[in-house]
């Protein structure tokens, strides 16, 4: 091979290499935001969520839960994702919005209302909050604090079904145009946890409400010093 075709070669390859290892670099960057970078962002506009839901009920007891666009609704338990899962529901389900943290679908009923009371959260990065939304069986409490009170909820059926299938968020899930008489919450997410080919939905059932000054329900272990 002629010493010009060889430089040639090597330059190629070198200018290969640095490509290679370019994108290599832009990868793991992303990969770095996805898995880490937006959990941690979540988690800093979760916990000013958290303070100022806390504000607003100290100021607001007794009343209807209202909330604008981004703004915190309500506060998420559910025990069996862990004794320290707490998650603020936000109102709207726009990207912007539930990459803070779960979504209520505006139109749908609010925490204890009759009708059915809709959230949707991610199940892969931005926090994760249905990551483990799988595992959630019938009979799990599930419960939902507001400015007016405390709601239990208990976990009646789930299901996988495809992203077209809307009709779970109808005031009686899956039955469109039927009138409800009772209060109901639907959790919806992609699946698998990792793609959003289906959609993993889980409904529960109010079983129980207590008001602001009766604190929360029974199975509920707050941590020391939550309670309000």
């Amino acid at each position: 091979m002629p010493v010009g075709s060889n430089l040639s070669f090597r330059a190629l390859l070198r200018g290969v290499s640095e490509l290679l290892l370019t994108g290599a670099a832009v990868l793991a960057l992303l990969v770095f935001y996805l898995l880490v970078w937006t959990n941690v962002q979540t988690e800093a506009a979760q916990q000013d969520l958290f303070e100022e839901f806390r504000t607003e009920k100290a100021q607001r007891a007794g009343r209807a839960p209202q909330a604008d666009v981004g703004d915190g609704l309500a506060v998420l338990y559910a025990p069996r994702l862990g004794a320290d899962w707490r998650w603020v529901v936000l109102e709207g389900v726009d990207m912007d919005t539930i990459d803070d943290g779960p979504g209520h679908f505006p139109g749908t009923a609010l925490p204890g209302e009759i009708g059915n009371f809709a959230v949707a959260g991610h199940r892969a990065t931005h926090g994760e909050p249905f990551a483990e939304l799988d595992r959630v069986v019938e009979g799990d409490e599930i419960y939902v604090e507001t400015t007016d009170g405390w709601f239990t909820y208990e976990v009646t059926w789930s299901r996988i079904v495809a992203p077209t299938a809307v009709e779970v968020l109808e005031p009686v899930a899956g039955h469109p145009g039927k009138e409800p008489t009772e209060h109901t919450l639907t959790l919806v997410t992609c699946n698998p946890r990792w793609g959003s080919t289906e959609r993993l939905v889980v409904g529960a059932q109010l079983v129980e409400t207590r008001a602001p000054g009766a604190g929360p329900p029974e199975g509920l272990d707050l941590a020391a010093g939550e309670e309000s």
